[in-house]
């Protein structure tokens, strides 16, 4: 089975308020079965235009984990709390490989 993987660029402009979501979504995820591989780390542009600005890898067990977490009661609680925190808040969810059998 191929994991599933959360990529997020976001822009926090209220960070109190950004702070309100970091202290609930974690575990969200971890209910979920999902962990943060990286979050808020050093970011450099290898090629291309994209310069993000504040970046978080997060990985499931399997892609449906990862949709169904997102579209859940947990996090949707947890999305609600940084409404109006960030100037963007770009995610994508992307299939993984599936691992050698």
């Amino acid at each position: 089975m191929a994991y599933g993987y959360i990529i997020v660029d976001m822009q926090i402009t209220d960070m109190d308020q950004y702070k309100q979501y970091m202290a609930s979504a974690p575990e969200t995820v971890a209910q979920a079965g999902g962990e943060y591989l990286a979050r808020g780390g050093t970011v450099e542009v290898m090629e291309g235009q994209w310069e993000p600005a504040r970046m978080a890898l997060l990985r499931f067990p399997s892609f449906t984990a990862a949709h169904d977490w997102y579209h859940g009661e947990m996090y949707a609680r947890a999305r609600a709390k940084r409404a109006g925190a960030t100037k963007f808040f770009n995610m994508v969810l992307l299939e993984g490989l599936a691992a050698p059998v």
